[in-house]
């Protein structure tokens, strides 16, 4: 395929990627924006603690706040201890009441995986089959010195890339491993050296996904909301995605070429993103 093609279709994909985020948030990531604000940040010492007793929990919560989430715990599950802080009412005259910690007890949490119930709402995902593209993306991995390997231990990460080696979550779908696999080329190929350090977080995550989103479009997996999702998940926005468009376009079409692309082969995806 030409370089002009692939350079037309990846500014288009991207086009699309900028007018789905300025038109603002998924009613799926409002969803589940609300549901993951029942989960609570973790000291380090409590995520240690936890990560000790059940290596892969994900989503962690007390009794109540699961009941409140319409799931319950199951028969027989065996609670995950944290440390809760114990506060004391503290009344000084001429200042407003405060709380300070006097102390800690053990409390109980449980992991998703021990509850059952409603399910929770999840973030737009890509389906599809990306067929022989998948062999083809990891040969391009290994031909640019990326290793790519497996390990349960990133979740509820899907990959993680460390500079030079992707870990994919396995048990995903081909579609998402290949999406994920796309999303962790873009962090090796254009965050590793000078431009990491300058590049926030929200732009990094930006830029990834941007580029998962054109070669998985691209290619005619049916990429819904997952992209704007992820980003916006991240503070991502059209306007952070626009100041990098030329690296971002440049990256994917890098990867097309190499997955040796045909446009005949594509999906023409009209609806929104």
């Amino acid at each position: 395929m030409k370089s002009d093609e692939i350079k037309q279709i990846t500014q288009q994909a991207t086009e699309r990627l900028v007018a789905a985020l300025q038109a603002g948030r998924s009613d799926t990531l409002t969803q589940y924006l609300r549901a993951i604000g029942h989960f609570h940040r973790y000291s380090l010492g409590n995520v240690l603690l936890i990560a000790s007793q059940r290596p892969t929990a994900s989503y962690v919560a007390g009794f109540h706040t699961w009941r409140k989430l319409g799931r319950f715990v199951k028969k027989g599950e065996k609670g995950i201890v944290v440390l809760a802080p114990v506060l004391a009412r503290k009344e000084t005259e001429g200042e407003p009441p405060c709380s300070s910690v006097v102390g800690f007890r053990a409390a109980y949490v449980y992991d998703v995986s021990q509850t059952a119930g409603r399910e929770l709402p999840e973030i737009g995902t890509v389906r599809g089959d990306p067929g022989s593209y998948h062999q083809q993306l990891l040969r391009f991995a290994a031909g640019h010195s990326v290793a790519v390997e497996y390990s349960e231990q990133i979740a509820p990460a899907r990959g993680v890339s460390h500079g030079g080696r992707i870990t994919l979550l396995p048990g995903q779908s081909r579609a998402e491993e290949f999406s994920t696999l796309v999303h962790e080329l873009g962090h090796e190929l254009l965050h590793r050296g000078d431009r990491r350090a300058a590049a926030s977080k929200a732009a990094r995550e930006t830029e990834a996904e941007a580029v998962a989103f054109v070669v998985c479009h691209t290619l005619g997996l049916d990429t819904g909301s997952a992209a704007k999702d992820y980003i916006q998940l991240w503070n991502g926005t059209a306007g952070v995605l626009l100041e990098s468009l030329t690296e971002v376009q440049s990256v994917a079409a890098q990867i097309l070429r190499a997955l040796d692309f045909e446009p005949s082969i594509a999906a023409q995806q009209d609806g929104p993103c």
